[in-house]
């Protein structure tokens, strides 16, 4: 279903909408009045966008000419976000066909203008040199550029926010890493750029003149290697500095074998990346601005870019990415199509049991937790997390809990602190415990056809390589912690509901009784 926009209002085909960029780049395009279809090779992926409702979304593939002659019908105005972003022998020669198809079936629907989102192409470095993955980029804007349709191509580095592909090789390096032997290229120049900036652009450009046929090189205000910014991601995560020294025996393939051993970035897009990064990716020349005007308050800089991409985690939104109870509200933020080696390191461990008690017996057990009640496991583990947190100058369990039987959101309880409550649903208990890292509980009821479930999730986000070292050093607990908790909330549970049974049958016993008795007497 298309959104209720002014008739008027220029039709804006998005490909590649279930992309990093094209997921971002949909919501700006729609807050600034344009009419948006959004093209994708696999449109069920779009579904838990909180824009899916407001925009056309179509099936396509940018290489069968049917498909996107179809998604192209009564556009103005198409972006292009799609690459083949692999390893594989033929993915030149599969974005040069798509490119081909695109611009073709552009010009046969009467497009006015197209706009793609390209990397740079390094001062003094013919073409036919440069890496694969840089080397094709180049050669799409090349081929929509000669096309009949006026094209415009912006040029991006790296590009900085939650999800980016480059911005997460980043933190997970530099996480996890605090003394590292490094590729030369950590010494390479690069002019990143905001993920919000890079938006900004995009929408600008749809409202360029139609003449205007060129590309443009885009960055932010800081020119740095990557050797500095990944000790500036350390300052500004609040790390130690780390000890960096780059070595000459990386080859690119070694350099992204090092990239996949250390972090979850898939090899297929490491590598292509690791290659590119031994070319400077600094701005030639600065012309957009005399196009499109900068952003409010200007270009985000690169402490500011690089806190906006942690800023969930500092705010505790990291709910964001393990259940669906809020929407990223920037576009530095996750996104629920974002892949899943996104948004940094976060350990999991899931309990799911079913009982035969009542859900309210099991919601009334889960919201007594705490304080007196203990925590229904190892209680000598408790007690010793909680001396060991003391020592460490927390709070340990001291603080309690401020009701017996009843929380609120903002209650502390023990060392954790009521986060979220969805009375007979959901508690979650955001951890204020001394920890390298960031930590939640949170313990559920559900129903469903076996009956009452109680589900427990506990979360941890690790700060720096301590942070993992912490959570694999207790990891061998959580049988005897997570796991116990489980069996004894339900069991509790369970023990409650038979309680309020032969409660109600004794009542019902005493009531029965008590009618005989007036029953002869009134006889």
């Amino acid at each position: 279903m298309s959104a209720d926009r002014p008739g008027d209002a220029p039709r804006v085909l998005v490909t590649g909408a279930s992309g990093y960029i094209g997921g971002r780049l949909v919501p700006a395009l729609l807050a600034a009045g344009y009419r948006v279809r959004a093209m994708a090779r696999s449109p069920e992926k779009l579904r838990d966008h909180p824009w899916a409702g407001d925009v056309e979304i179509v099936r396509g593939d940018v290489t069968d000419p049917d498909s996107t002659r179809a998604a192209l019908r009564d556009i103005d105005i198409a972006y292009y976000l799609v690459h083949a972003l692999s390893g594989g022998s033929d993915f030149e020669a599969t974005d040069r066909r798509a490119a081909h198809v695109f611009a073709t079936e552009a010009g046969n629907a009467g497009t006015r203008r197209l706009i793609y989102l390209g990397g740079p192409v390094p001062p003094g470095v013919p073409e036919r040199d440069l890496s694969p993955h840089l080397r094709s980029r180049a050669e799409v804007g090349r081929i929509l550029l000669e096309s009949e349709v006026p094209t415009v191509v912006l040029r991006a580095a790296v590009i900085l926010g939650s999800g980016s592909a480059s911005f997460e090789m980043l933190r997970y390096l530099t996480e996890r890493l605090p003394v590292m032997v490094t590729p030369r290229w950590v010494d390479t120049r690069v002019q990143p750029i905001a993920v919000r900036d890079v938006l900004h652009y995009l929408v600008g450009c749809a409202a360029l003149p139609e003449g205007v046929n060129r590309g443009f090189d885009i960055g932010g205000p800081d020119i740095v290697t990557y050797r500095t910014m990944m000790q500036r991601y350390a300052r500004v995560a609040g790390l130690p500095r780390r000890l960096i020294v780059p070595v000459p025996v990386f080859t690119p393939g070694l350099s992204s074998h090092w990239v996949g051993l250390v972090t979850p970035v898939p090899g297929a897009i490491a590598r292509p990346l690791t290659e590119s990064l031994r070319y400077e990716g600094v701005c030639k020349e600065n012309d957009i601005v005399r196009r499109i005007p900068g952003p409010p308050g200007g270009l985000t800089g690169l402490d500011r870019s690089l806190a906006l991409a942690l800023q969930r985690v500092r705010e505790a939104a990291v709910a964001t990415r393990w259940t669906s109870a809020a929407t990223p509200k920037a576009p530095s933020n996750p996104l629920p199509t974002d892949p899943g080696w996104a948004g940094g390191s976060l350990y999991t461990d899931r309990r799911e049991r079913v009982t035969d008690a009542t859900p309210q017996a099991l919601w009334d057990v889960i919201e007594s937790i705490g304080g007196d009640s203990g925590w229904y496991s190892f209680p000598l583990a408790w007690a010793a997390r909680g001396w060991l947190d003391r020592l460490a100058g927390g709070a340990g369990l001291r603080r309690g809990r401020r009701d017996p039987a009843r929380l609120r959101a903002g209650d502390t309880l023990d060392f954790w602190r009521v986060e979220e409550i969805q009375r007979g649903r959901l508690l979650r208990l955001r951890a204020e415990m001394r920890l390298p890292g960031l930590a939640w509980l949170e313990l559920m009821v559900a129903e469903d056809e076996r009956g009452t479930v109680y589900r427990q999730r506990a979360v941890f986000h690790p700060h720096g390589l301590l942070g993992h070292l912490y959570w694999w050093s207790v990891f061998p607990f959580h049988h005897l912690v997570f796991g116990g908790m489980t069996r004894n909330i339900t069991a509790a549970a369970r023990d409650r509901t038979r309680r309020a049974h032969r409660d109600a049958r004794r009542g019902a016993g005493e009531r029965h009784a008590g009618a005989a008795a007036t029953g002869d007497q009134i006889g």
